[in-house]
Order: C-alpha cells, then structure tokens, then sequence
C-alpha cells in the first residue's frame, strides 16, 4: 500500500492588526513618500552606504511570487569598467532606435522628458542593478516550469523601487530594447532574461526632472 503522501507545512501567520486611525496614518504616509520619487538622470559619483542595496534587495525578495517559485535574480554591478561595457551595449541598441525604430507617436510622447540615445548615467551611477527574470528553473539538468514570471518579477521591481526610495535613493528604470547584451556582460545562463536595468544612487547637484503631474485618484479608481 502505498502511504499517504504529506501535505504542505504550515505556520502560523505573523500579522499586526492596527487601529483604522493608525492605519489611515500609515497609508497616508507611505502615499506622500512614494509621490516624491521621480526618475532621475542625473547622478552624483558619491558611493553608497555600505549594505544598502543588499537589505533593499532582500524587501524586493519578498514580494509574492507564482508558485513561491521566486524567479529573479538582482545583479549588482559597481565595476566601473563593467559599467562603461553595459552603457556602450546601451546606446548602441538605443542609438538604433533613435534613428530606426521610434515611430513618431512614441518621439511624440518621449519629447516631453528630454529623452535621447545617450545614456551617461549608466557610468554616473555608484551602482546599477540588473533584474533577470527566470524564463523557467533549473534543477541539475532538468528543467522546472515556472508560473507568472513576468507578474512576479514585475511585483519584485516595485518592491525593490519602494524600498530604494524609502532608504533615501534615486532611481531610474531602462529598459533598453532588446536587452540581450546584459546577460552576456555579466555572464548570466541562457533561462535568465534581463527584465530591468535600473541606475541607483544621489542625484546630482542641482539634478533637474521634467515638470510633470500625475493623474488624480477619481481617474485611476472605481468602485462598483
């Protein structure tokens, strides 16, 4: 007879229930935060904090994933050389588009952010991170599938840009298309495919954005 098999484990949920005015305050709170940040492009050279991108990392990894199966991996690059190698791949492919591929809705769009090929802050930045989504697992030589990569590693990068801002950093997020070079750069294996590049640091002195507004809450919500 063949014995039952055992069913997941399970542990008790640690969970902080507040009182509504409390969490009014809390919500309130974290909304003004996140409404201050802002793509930057324009940074300041000054290194960072010992261990702060790792313990931004680590929120980032705790975002839900499908199946639990955790499908990203965040490569930090601070080599300098490394990261003039990442902004030549870049432009190269940005510079195509540019002068190929944009159509003129989407120069249209992109005129207001003083937007071009030129990506000087790849080299600017103390550290860019690079998110590789797993396009499936690898368990010895056998392949895993995995669920909703794109949604989780998505779910993971929103995470990670709370939490950049919340420790006090700027961000930018690239995605320069395609992305291929990036694996190659860092030697990433063929299931890992570059999902986001995104420029970390202190903006510069005198750092400017674009003078934008964003859409009011009665725009963005229903109710039903």
């Amino acid at each position: 007879m063949k014995a039952p098999e055992s069913g997941p484990e399970f542990v008790p949920l640690k969970f902080v229930r507040r009182p509504p005015d409390v969490m009014l305050a809390r919500a309130r709170a974290f909304r003004d935060e996140l409404a201050l940040r802002r793509s930057v492009r324009h940074f300041s050279s000054e290194p960072l904090p010992d261990g702060i991108l790792d313990l931004c990392i680590e929120a980032a990894a705790s975002a839900p994933s499908g199946a639990h199966q955790q499908p990203w991996t965040f490569v930090v690059v601070r080599d300098p050389a490394l990261k003039r190698e990442v902004r030549v791949a870049a432009e190269a492919e940005e510079f195509k588009f540019y002068s190929e591929r944009i159509t003129e809705e989407w120069r249209g769009a992109l005129s207001r952010l003083g937007t071009t090929w030129e990506k000087p802050f790849l080299e600017d930045a103390p550290a860019l991170i690079v998110v590789f989504r797993h396009a499936h697992g690898v368990e010895g030589e056998r392949k895993v599938t995995h669920y909703y990569t794109q949604e989780s590693v998505g779910i993971a990068c929103g995470f990670l840009l709370a939490a950049l801002h919340h420790a006090g950093l700027a961000t930018l997020t690239h995605t320069p298309s395609p992305m291929e070079f990036l694996a190659r750069i860092l030697g990433r294996p063929a299931h890992e495919r570059a999902y986001l590049l995104i420029p970390v640091g202190y903006p510069s002195a005198g750092c400017e954005v674009p003078n934008l507004t964003r859409k009011a809450l009665d725009e963005v919500r229903l109710e039903r």
